[in-house]
Order: structure tokens, then C-alpha cells, then sequence
């Protein structure tokens, strides 16, 4: 596989935004208010503006808060569809491509990783409507390939947005790889991949809220692998 040069690291200015415990307090007081209006319905969007401006946020610590916060009945929910290891065995997985390689991607390039009320991780990086391969893509897709063996998945199917410019690509490099290490996973592309993936009936992975609302069930597989596998990350609680 031939990488280009480029990490899915920090932004400049993210470590003035999130490493001191300052910072960190104030998110995790944003937190904390955003589960409270959230929970009371509040819009999203309009909690978001309260609290961010409450406490003098960035927009980069807003979208953090944003990815971390869930109203109690969210939290209710998603954990009551959430499967364990042991339920995967023998199991068809489908996995929300983009979702869960960036995600990977970010935390193996030591960028900011963020765990949410919901205990699920994410980060700040955005496709764009592009896709680009980095440093860390084979190390993240060796990841999913130890956590599928270990687990004995029957079947693993990815998913990808096919409008976004190079999903094609990935989908091919996802296919070769299967193939070179004898996998039992497949690729494909859809246009809806969010609609698609909660419509299924077998357990998805990602971390996308609206999906992990949505869906029958879920595994927290980001979650797993920091767990299972202790890949180095630079991980912040908003709790």
C-alpha cells in the first residue's frame, strides 16, 4: 500500500484549546450543561451557541462539547442497544467506513480523542467530501483485522459514502487487503450510507451519534480496541 506522506493529526492551536486542565474543566462544565438542555429538548444548535458562549468557547471546543454531549434519554437508549464481544461471534458486522478509519486514523496520529457521556470516542477530523490516505491508514485497518479475528467474526462489511472523491479507492484498498490476508469482509459504497447502516439488522459499529440512535444495535469498537489493544492515544474525558 503506498502512503502518501500526511498524518490526521492536531491542528495548530490545538493543544492551547485542550491539553491544560483549565481548558479540559471548562469542556467538561460545557458538558455538563449541554446534557442538561439537551435532556430539557433544547435544539442542539441553540444549546451549543448557550453554552459556548457561557463559557467563551472556540469553535473547535464547541464541536468537541457538540460530539460528547447527549440528553439522558440518549444515553438510555444507546446504551440499551449496545452488544458486548461475545456477542459478535459468528456474527455479519457491518462497519460505517469513514467513521470508524478516521477516527482511527486521528487517535494513532496522536490527535485530541474525546470520550463522550455516551463512553463512545471521537475526534474533530472532517472529510470534506474528500477522502486522503494517511500514515496511519494500514496501521488502522490492521486494527479492525485483530479485533475481527480475535472476535471471530463470521463476516465484515464496510460501508462508505460513495460521494465522497476517493471512496473508491478505499473501498479497493479494503478489498485488496482482505483478500492478501484471507479475510471474510467485504466493501461496498452507498450513497445513504447513514440510512442504510440503521436499517440493517446486524449490529453496526460507528460512532455517530445519529446513527447510534437509530440504529438496532451497536458495538463500541474504538472503545474495545484502546481497551484490547493499548494503541497510544491522547485521550480527554468530558466527564
Amino acid at each position: 500500500m503506498n502512503m502518501n506522506s500526511r498524518n490526521r493529526g492536531k491542528n495548530t492551536g490545538d493543544d492551547t484549546l485542550f491539553s491544560s486542565e483549565k481548558q479540559l474543566g471548562k469542556l467538561r462544565l460545557a458538558v455538563q450543561d449541554m446534557h442538561y438542555l439537551l435532556t430539557r429538548e433544547y435544539p442542539e444548535k441553540s444549546a451549543s451557541v448557550l453554552v459556548g458562549h457561557r463559557y467563551r468557547l472556540k469553535p473547535r471546543q464547541i464541536q468537541a462539547v457538540r460530539g460528547a454531549s447527549a440528553s439522558e434519554q440518549q444515553l438510555y437508549q444507546r446504551k440499551s442497544k449496545q452488544q458486548k464481544a461475545s456477542d459478535l461471534k459468528g456474527k455479519t458486522v457491518y462497519l460505517d467506513g469513514f467513521n470508524v478509519l478516521i477516527l482511527l486514523e486521528s487517535l494513532l496520529s496522536e490527535a485530541y480523542i474525546f470520550e463522550g457521556l455516551d463512553r463512545c470516542f471521537r475526534d474533530l477530523s472532517e472529510v470534506h467530501g474528500t477522502y486522503k490516505r494517511v500514515n496511519q491508514t494500514l496501521k488502522a485497518i490492521e486494527l479492525v483485522e485483530a479485533f475481527y479475528r480475535k472476535n471471530e467474526i463470521q463476516k465484515l462489511i464496510w460501508v462508505f459514502d460513495q460521494p465522497v472523491s476517493n471512496s473508491g479507492r478505499i473501498k479497493q484498498i479494503i478489498l485488496d487487503f482482505s483478500r492478501e490476508n484471507n479475510l471474510n469482509w467485504e466493501a461496498e459504497l452507498q450513497y445513504n450510507p447513514d440510512k442504510f447502516l440503521v436499517e440493517s439488522s446486524e449490529i453496526i459499529i460507528s460512532s455517530d451519534a445519529w446513527i447510534l440512535d437509530h440504529c438496532k444495535e451497536w458495538f463500541n469498537l474504538i472503545g474495545y480496541l484502546i481497551e484490547e489493544e493499548s494503541p497510544p492515544v491522547n485521550l480527554l474525558k468530558t466527564y
